[in-house]
């Protein structure tokens, strides 16, 4: 099924909520990963790879979101190990994780702000700071989840670099390009990537319900956009029953993605 780039709206289908759909699209990031950590921020994407881990990532690590690695997706209070931070820190300066940060904004290289919004001498509004953002993406693969698709965070250019975008990490050399690498972002209205010519962030699906049209008047800057985009991928009964019945009875998932 495709959503032409004019747009006609596809019907959101009744078995999957759109949440349902986002943390199937932020699951799809680690497959194919093998044993990595897959380190989360975010309930949709903690949901993702926990849902990885039961279908087709069996390979992946996972935390508490501390100092623990979990025995089991289904049951969190399961700990199988402990995972002191000099050790956590030690795969991901080696590749050995792929994590899924927020972004305060991005741009159209995947370049990302979580620092502050304004002139850095005088912002006028103070964020988290850069945190690990720059080691996480010269180090290991990265991917974002964006539960609010705008143009306040879809940015022509970001007031401050905190993670490295394909353009900067080439300009600064192999050190930087190495191991650098964006997967994909995740938001509410779709799945973005960099599979360009020139990594710049292109449309790679839209949710069902959601048009290209939509996405484009939420998106500051112009976007890749293929002939046809396809439609974000469904959850199967599977899945969904997992995502309900086990991982997420209380409905977490709807608080963090609003339709």
């Amino acid at each position: 099924m495709t959503a032409e780039t004019q747009g006609t709206e596809v019907t959101t289908p009744a078995t999957a909520t759109r949440a349902e759909v986002c943390v199937v699209a932020c699951a799809e990031a680690w497959r194919g990963d093998g044993e990595v950590l897959a380190a989360t921020a975010g309930t949709v994407p903690t949901l993702g790879a926990r849902l990885a881990r039961l279908t087709f990532g069996p390979q992946l690590l996972l935390t508490d979101g501390e100092a623990m690695l979990l025995s089991t997706p289904e049951d969190p209070a399961l700990v199988e190990g402990w995972l002191p931070y000099r050790k956590h820190l030690s795969l991901a300066a080696r590749g050995k994780r792929h994590m899924m940060m927020g972004a305060s904004q991005l741009d159209r290289y995947g370049n990302q702000n979580i620092s502050c919004i304004g002139d850095w001498a005088r912002p006028k509004r103070q964020l988290l700071g850069a945190r690990g953002a720059p080691s996480n993406t010269v180090n290991h693969p990265v991917s974002y989840w964006v539960p609010r698709h705008s143009p306040r965070v879809f940015v022509p250019r970001v007031d401050m670099v905190s993670g490295l975008g394909f353009d900067r990490a080439a300009e600064a050399g192999p050190v930087a390009a190495r191991f650098h690498g964006l997967r994909r972002v995740v938001t509410d209205l779709a799945v973005l990537d960099f599979a360009t010519p020139d990594r710049r962030m292109r449309l790679a699906s839209v949710h069902p319900g959601v048009t290209v049209a939509q996405v484009r008047d939420q998106t500051g800057f112009e976007l890749a956009i293929p002939g046809r985009v396809p439609v974000t991928r469904e959850p199967t009964a599977d899945e969904l029953r997992l995502l309900r019945d086990v991982l997420d009875p209380h409905g977490t998932r709807d608080r963090e993605v609003r339709t």
